[in-house]
């Protein structure tokens, strides 16, 4: 019998094919934390557990830090991942530990992976210590790395510090929005504005995006022109968001993941990548790309075969700065 019922034996081809898989957002230093007795933690709201390492961080040292991060990237090498993004935390109680690991692992891994590095601002960029560190990260890292929630009520000076910053080292800005799947979120029309106000088209990026599927249509559809208008890109992390709590929030129905099936026929650029990894966020994550591909596309109901292809490879390329 042939296998062409073998769709994902089709995918995994040409995913080779087109230069391997491109895990395009993780945050490699805090993978690995997880541990039996600690699970209850998981529970926790994801504000919680912003918080909920800083003992952990602190204590850490940098050879720690560096073997999770090793493992991490081994776990990606062997499933043919060949270019790879992660945020590192680099903050008033970490420090320049994480930095210091990531670059011992760029290192040691360079003949055989991409990898690039992006700074969590777990801490915000507002307060006085926190932007001292943020400065001092925005020197070492590829990318400029936000999470403007950090910073609530005040994302908008929050996404203000970020793209200055970017567009004055000449990198790209990742930022985490439209993460709580709620339509009282609107963090990426917020960005796709402040892109433009800083003159920073094509150099943006969004990750998750889940909320805006909570959005009316309309609003939707509107936010994806001006999107494409901006050249603001989305990095899809499916696993990171299927297990979005109920709401009773009133609004359409939908899937806790970005909605790429609007997406991409509205000509935005979508990437993939895991996420968190084993840590408390995401305790039974392991970082199988295909899984997050799978779990995309099935809960998208996307079967477009060659846009999957480019979700899993040249997007990410994109999303990077690569292409």
């Amino acid at each position: 019998m042939q296998n062409s019922w073998d769709l994902k034996a089709h995918l995994l081809k040409e995913i080779v094919a087109k230069g391997g898989w491109v895990s395009a957002h993780n945050h490699l230093d805090k993978a690995y934390l997880i541990k039996t007795e600690d699970l209850e933690l998981a529970y926790v709201s994801l504000q919680e557990k912003w918080d909920l390492i800083d003992e952990l961080k602190q204590k850490q040292t940098v050879d720690e830090i560096y073997d999770r991060m090793a493992f991490g990237v081994e776990q990606q090498i062997a499933q043919g991942v060949t270019v790879l993004c992660t945020f590192i935390d680099v903050d008033p109680l970490i420090q320049d530990k994480s930095m210091r690991a990531a670059e011992r692992v760029r290192e040691h891994y360079k003949s055989q992976i991409k990898l690039l590095f992006a700074n969590q601002t777990v801490k915000g960029v507002l307060d006085q210590k926190a932007r001292e560190w943020f400065d001092k990260g925005a020197e070492f890292v590829d990318i400029i790395g936000g999470l403007p929630g950090k910073d609530l009520g005040y994302e908008a000076e929050h996404l203000d510090i970020l793209l200055s910053t970017a567009k004055k080292y000449g990198k790209m800005a990742h930022v985490h929005v439209d993460q709580f799947n709620t339509p009282k979120e609107q963090e990426t029309a917020l960005l796709v504005q402040k892109t433009i106000e800083h003159q920073m088209q094509g150099r943006v990026v969004g990750v998750h995006g889940i909320s805006i599927a909570a959005q009316p249509q309309a609003t939707r559809q509107k936010l994806y022109r001006e999107m494409k208008e901006a050249g603001v890109m989305m990095i899809a992390c499916p696993t990171a968001w299927i297990d979005h709590r109920r709401r009773e929030d009133l609004v359409p129905s939908h899937n806790s993941v970005t909605p790429v099936d609007e997406m991409i026929p509205a000509g935005i650029t979508v990437a993939l990548g895991p996420d968190n990894i084993a840590d408390y966020y995401k305790p039974f994550t392991d970082g199988d790309m295909w899984t997050e591909l799978r779990f995309l596309l099935e809960a998208c109901h996307y079967y477009d075969l060659e846009q999957l292809v480019k979700i899993a490879t040249s997007n990410g390329r994109q999303v990077l700065g690569l292409i």
